[in-house]
């Protein structure tokens, strides 16, 4: 019972070195020592591998503004002009409306500095043309209605004319009968009384006055022909007469409505050309507001990019940018096309943001420290330039993890790690090893059986995003 304790050794009488049995007996220590280290290790990894893991798609981004409106832009000139003045430096803050700087005109059509007053004064002298042009319009109406009634009247003094000469013709007709009549009997009485003259029963005095009386009926039978051809002239010259006045006043009426058409198309020249100056005095006015250059919102001057007094500038060139003062943040990342069937709206993200330390274990969120979460807001539906897809994703302002950092600005680098499914290590190490995307086995069976992943419940309760001062 040698060398069995501290007190009781042989170490001094002999020594283990040189014998054989003692090197046996600690070398059989040592490897049934190592080999209980071995099964505890074996076991410890092959436990590991049935610890839960929640699988990520890993992608890279940098921060950006949730809407378009708060992200920087450039303040372009709205004409062509000429610096005068500057209000503003690089890095102030403006409010909405303060000035930035002041333009003055370089184009010799709008140089006038009474350019509005004498196009107003063009537009006054129009409106007095117009008032003319319509009371001149409504002058000739009446000169027209005048016309036509007076027309109205000539036209039954005309035809009361013709009635006359109508009637007179009647008459000398009847004249004309009568002394026809009166010429043959004349004549007849003259004829019996030649005969009784011939036969010697009347003396010569009878038959002279029996000639003398046929020839009174024959003058007077001429009489009546030609006062029977004047009545008729008479009718003829009242019916032309009555067509003439018609015509004549025809004349006149139709003059006066083509200068009542005349009057009115300058009505009409004057109250377009009017507008025409309406639209020009307006566009000196709207042009006279180009002239200074306020702030669209609440902003920083972040670059000036045109610089000194006296510059000219072009219509549409850029001469400064600025940044919304407030803004909601949001991550704009891409991933491989075999990434995007597992991200959908409303699914979580990790982040890590340039500046901020963190430590960070994919498949264990829990144990990750400085990162910050998100949901997915936005995916494009078509690739990029870089041939991936733009995925977008904002604050879900839940928790201290969910409240991005207060310093952190747009333009900053952003690593993104887009929450997936929870699966044990092993499988996980399984589908790496042979190249699998995530979910393989779930789309796998999504797509035998026609049915569809995911749920737009976490699209619906979404969190207000955080605006940044």
């Amino acid at each position: 019972m040698l060398n069995i304790s501290p007190g009781n050794t042989v170490r001094d009488a002999v020594k283990p070195e040189g014998l054989r049995s003692f090197h046996a007996v600690a070398r059989m220590r040592f490897a049934r020592q190592g080999a209980r280290w071995a099964a505890l290790l074996l076991l410890l990894l092959l436990g590991s591998l049935f610890l839960p893991w929640t699988q990520t798609v890993p992608a890279k981004g940098k921060v950006t503004t949730l809407y378009p409106d708060q992200r920087p832009q450039n303040v372009p000139a709205a004409i062509d002009g000429r610096i005068s003045t500057w209000f503003v430096r690089e890095g102030q803050l403006v409010q909405k409306g303060d000035t930035l700087l002041q333009i003055s005109e370089i184009k010799t059509d709008y140089v006038d500095p009474k350019l509005r007053e004498r196009t107003a004064a063009q537009i006054q002298a129009k409106d007095a043309a117009i008032v003319a042009y319509t009371e001149k319009a409504e002058a000739l109406a009446r000169q027209i209605k005048a016309l036509e009634q007076a027309l109205v009247l000539k036209v039954q003094e005309a035809d009361n004319k013709v009635r006359q000469a109508q009637l007179k013709v009647l008459t000398d007709s009847n004249n004309l009968v009568a002394a026809n009549v009166a010429e043959d009997l004349a004549e007849k009485q003259f004829q019996r009384q030649q005969q009784l003259f011939d036969q010697d029963l009347e003396s010569l005095i009878s038959v002279e006055q029996r000639r003398l009386k046929l020839q009174e009926a024959q003058a007077k039978r001429v009489a009546a022909e030609n006062k029977f051809l004047e009545a008729k002239a008479s009718l003829i010259n009242a019916r032309v007469s009555r067509s003439n006045l018609e015509n004549e006043y025809a004349d006149k009426i139709a003059k006066a409505q083509s200068d009542r058409f005349t009057a009115l198309s300058n009505r009409f020249d004057a109250e377009a050309e009017r507008d025409k100056l309406r639209i020009m005095l307006s566009n000196y006015e709207a042009r006279a507001g180009f002239h200074t250059i306020t702030a669209p919102m609440d902003c920083y001057v972040t670059q000036v990019k045109v610089e000194g007094l006296g510059e000219t500038v072009k219509e549409g060139q850029t001469m400064m940018t600025i940044v919304p003062a407030e803004f909601d943040l949001a991550v704009s990342f891409y991933v491989n096309p075999v990434d995007l069937p597992l991200i959908e709206l409303g699914s979580r993200v990790r982040f890590l943001f340039d500046g901020w330390p963190a430590v960070q274990v994919s498949g264990w969120p829990g144990v990750n420290f400085g990162t910050f979460e998100g949901r997915v807001v936005g995916i494009d539906n078509v690739t990029s330039a870089n041939g991936q897809y733009r995925i977008l994703a904002e604050p879900t302002g839940n928790g201290d993890q969910g409240v991005w950092p207060d310093a952190l600005r747009p333009g900053a680098g952003a690593q993104a790690l887009v929450m997936l499914g929870n699966v044990r290590v092993g499988y996980e190490i399984w589908r790496r090893l042979n190249g699998f995307p995530p979910r393989f086995y779930n789309a796998l069976n999504q797509a035998e059986n026609g049915g569809g992943s995911g749920s737009s419940e976490d699209v619906k309760t979404k969190a207000p995003s955080r605006r940044v001062k």
